[in-house]
């Protein structure tokens, strides 16, 4: 994961690498989706989401689309 200040140095980074740009994730969509991936993770119920639990978990946090759906293959 890396870390920029904006979607600007995204792009920068981007073309200066050769990459392809991803959807990007802010902190507040980042914090809220490790609190809700991790919220059990030292239970003994724990589990790893299902692909629909995925794309509901992503979906409310604003993150949808192909890449953010498990069973699609972009």
């Amino acid at each position: 994961m890396l870390l920029f200040r904006s979607e600007e140095t995204v792009n920068e980074w981007c073309a200066a690498h050769n990459i392809p740009r991803r959807p990007l994730v802010n902190l507040e969509q980042l914090w809220k989706l490790a609190v809700y991936w991790y919220a059990n993770r030292l239970t003994v119920e724990s589990r790893r989401p299902a692909p629909d639990e995925m794309v509901s978990i992503f979906g409310s946090l604003g993150l949808t689309g192909p890449f953010w759906d498990p069973k699609s293959d972009p």
